[in-house]
């Protein structure tokens, strides 16, 4: 049954299922009981495996295909009307070319599958930074990952009405084909299309897609920016709070400085840190002049090689309940997971992220790839900020550019002014990632 009357999001629809021809078209309310026959039916299929409900209350395991296990920038395009308006760091294509391309792949690319209409908000549904988006999916994975990530439902198309300003989104697994695998955006058009891949930031539209690609762009359009930002909050001994974003390349410690815990010595004197955000920021100057930021995700989809109770402990707890896990080691033993750094005892009886049976103690492959992911809801985090579900935003009083260094010449530098800090963003770069 249908969820919305909107005009923009009903063409979409039909037209999607006229391509790809699915067996049925399953609109998400975002209700639980819907989301969790989704679950049972994933677990039926293998697509995910059920984890021990006593030690990962909600929690379930993943394993992509292993030709699809990370973003492929180099199959990503930004088909804007001219190459020059895609950027220069950006691969483009023509719009009418593409779009033949991925019409080709997409005919009849979900015979036999289920149809899935998922209503997504980036942000706060109802605040004055929400952006919303429908993404068409023949995934389950995707579907619940989503279900994470964003805030999706029927709440969402309440807030939509029949308004157009809505993000579009197409995506198939189709046949998996790495050599036809396409994340496509159309800047002009408020649309996106990603084909054969079912792997994290290819398919989960709402993140890279489109809190900030096409973000990017409805922020020129509209006179705000998004940022690839972590947001946290440093409150003193006073129970004064201060925020600041920071950009980092990745792999740079951008999730494990949003949930820092301060050191013992500052911590001893009353210093909290609170997370808003560890990925995203879409700033914007409010009514008084200030600068304010809010994360647009609803969770964390994070690296799980390294993280553990030193590094990050509080990503760690994360992930302790109501997680998906992607690609990482299977204990047989317990009905558990493990990862390279997650503690010194591998288990001997598992399964590796390719499915194979796996003794860590003997092993000389690893067990978890490399980019193997948690997706967990953000509210599980232990220094969750007050302020994450603030509609307006927290204002910042501080931007933080930062990389990993070869070595420390010097390590911490301050800009004289913003056109100084603005230029030395812009030169920053990781030399050993």
């Amino acid at each position: 049954m249908e969820l919305t009357q909107n005009p923009s999001v009903l063409e979409l629809v039909r037209k999607t299922a006229e391509l790809t021809t699915p067996k049925e078209i399953v609109w998400i309310d975002g209700s639980e009981a819907q989301l969790d026959s989704l679950r049972k039916i994933a677990v039926e299929t293998g697509e995910l495996i059920k984890l021990n409900e006593e030690k990962l209350p909600g929690c379930y395991l993943n394993r992509s295909d292993i030709n699809d296990v990370a973003r492929v920038e180099g199959r990503t395009f930004i088909c804007s009307r001219t190459r020059e308006e895609a950027g220069p760091t950006n691969n483009w294509m023509d719009p009418d070319e593409m779009k033949a391309k991925l019409h080709e792949i997409l005919r009849c690319a979900m015979a036999g599958r289920t149809m899935y209409v998922i209503p997504y908000s980036m942000g706060v549904i109802g605040s004055p930074f929400a952006k919303y988006g429908i993404e068409i999916t023949d995934s389950i994975y995707v579907v619940l990952n989503m279900a994470i990530m964003t805030r999706i439902g029927t709440k969402v198309l309440e807030a939509l009405g029949d308004s157009s300003d809505v993000i579009l989104g197409v995506h198939s697994k189709a046949k998996l084909d790495p050599e036809n695998r396409y994340i496509v955006h159309f800047p002009e058009e408020n649309k996106i299309v990603s084909v054969n891949s079912n792997y994290g930031g290819n398919v989960l539209q709402g993140k890279k897609c489109f809190s900030l690609r096409i973000a990017s762009e409805l922020g020129r359009r509209e006179g705000w920016l998004a940022e690839h930002m972590l947001i946290l909050g440093i409150e003193n001994p006073q129970g004064e709070t201060k925020y600041l974003a920071a950009a980092f390349p990745s792999a740079c410690g951008k999730t494990n400085l949003a949930m820092l815990i301060p050191p013992e010595v500052y911590r001893k004197k009353g210093y909290k840190v609170w997370c808003v955000g560890d990925d995203i920021a879409w700033l914007r100057v409010g009514p008084d002049g200030q600068l304010y930021a809010v994360n647009p995700e609803n969770g964390f989809f994070g690296v799980a090689p390294g993280t553990n109770e030193k590094s990050n402990p509080n990503a760690l707890a994360s992930t302790r309940k109501n997680t998906i896990f992607t690609n990482v080691v299977h204990n047989l033993d317990n009905n558990t997971v493990w990862w390279e750094g997650l503690d010194k005892n591998p288990p001997k009886n598992a399964v590796d992220w390719k499915g194979r049976p796996w003794d860590g103690t003997t092993a000389t492959e690893k067990g978890a790839h490399p980019n193997s992911r948690f997706t967990a809801p953000a509210i599980n985090c232990p220094c969750i900020s007050k302020e994450f579900e603030n509609p307006q935003g927290v204002p910042i009083s501080a931007i933080v550019f930062g990389g990993r260094r070869a070595k420390t010449a010097p390590l911490v530098y301050q800009a004289r002014d913003w056109e100084h800090g603005v230029f030395m963003g812009s030169i920053m770069a990781s030399e050993t990632t």
